[in-house]
């Protein structure tokens, strides 16, 4: 039930910011999954929330549109979320990433923009691989690291990907390549 209800909010969520015509990206542990699907479905991992790359300028049309479809905003620890009424626990929020700035302050790297996303298996606007792969490996905690071989597992990342990161990222992504014999 906790899935369906999890689905359930990334529908709802996207299908009224892409009707409203409002750029976004999937970001975290749902753009992995649906980056995963797109070569081996039975290697998804679930995940509890969804994470979206936002343009801080469209938060207040972004708001009007997430209203209308029962979520609200609220800002909790300085991250801003959407939080559906029926169930409005933060755990269980859409959160937002804001496009082209930094997550967190220690970061050296901001966020992907809005701009570098794709439209992955027709269902949903999802940050491209290469700024998915820089959010992971420079957040770094264990379920990123989680995250990563499951994209490496798949076929999704390899050596390729290093010359494309900054060399600071490359070189905490290459141990997992090496790990994982790739």
């Amino acid at each position: 039930m906790a899935l369906d209800e999890v689905t359930d909010r990334l529908e709802r969520i996207c299908a009224v910011l892409h009707e409203a015509g409002i750029p976004y990206a999937l970001v975290g542990g749902q753009a992995v999954a649906v980056w995963v699907a797109t070569r081996d479905p039975a290697a998804v991992r679930t995940t509890k929330d969804v994470d979206l790359l936002l343009a801080r300028a469209d938060l207040s049309r972004a708001r009007a549109a997430a209203q209308a479809a029962g979520f609200d905003y609220f800002e909790v620890l300085g991250v801003g979320m959407f939080l559906d009424r029926r169930n409005p626990n933060p755990r269980a929020g859409v959160h937002l990433v804001w496009s082209g700035e930094r997550v967190r302050p220690e970061h050296p790297f901001p966020a992907p923009s809005v701009e570098q996303r794709e439209r992955v298996a027709g269902a949903f606007d999802v940050v491209s691989l290469d700024g998915l792969v820089q959010m992971k490996v420079q957040a770094g905690r264990d379920q990123d690291r989680v995250h990563l071989r499951d994209l490496i597992d798949v076929g999704l990342v390899d050596r390729s990907l290093l010359d494309r990161l900054p060399p600071a990222l490359a070189a905490r992504l290459e141990p997992l390549l090496t790990e994982l014999g790739r």
